[in-house]
């Protein structure tokens, strides 16, 4: 399984760049532009708004693990996360919480 988070991971970063990446490099890193469009429609804020929440809720249990667990390599998701997307941060976060311990 380790290697399918990995696998996700990596398709979880790719995939949200292929939109970022061209939008960016038309307008610059225009965030209250971006976060316009984010709530341009009730479909597109509804779809926000999921992002949004579970993005906290990945960062609040990769906080409580990294300290009951001290998995403190599995707090490299939630810049993965904030910066990328909960598509990267999920999958990275569980293979780096799936580490085989030495």
């Amino acid at each position: 399984m380790r290697w399918i988070y990995l696998g996700l991971a990596i398709w979880g970063a790719i995939m949200p760049m292929r939109y970022f990446g061209p939008w960016i490099a038309e307008n610059g890193f225009d965030l209250p532009a971006l976060v316009a469009l984010w709530k341009a429609n009730p479909a597109v804020t509804g779809i926000y708004w999921d992002l949004v929440i579970s993005a906290i809720v990945l960062t609040i249990w990769v906080v409580f693990e990294a300290f009951s667990r001290r998995n403190w390599l599995g707090l490299l998701a939630i810049p993965a996360t904030w910066m990328v997307g909960v598509s990267f941060g999920l999958p990275l976060f569980l293979f780096l919480r799936s580490k085989p311990q030495s």
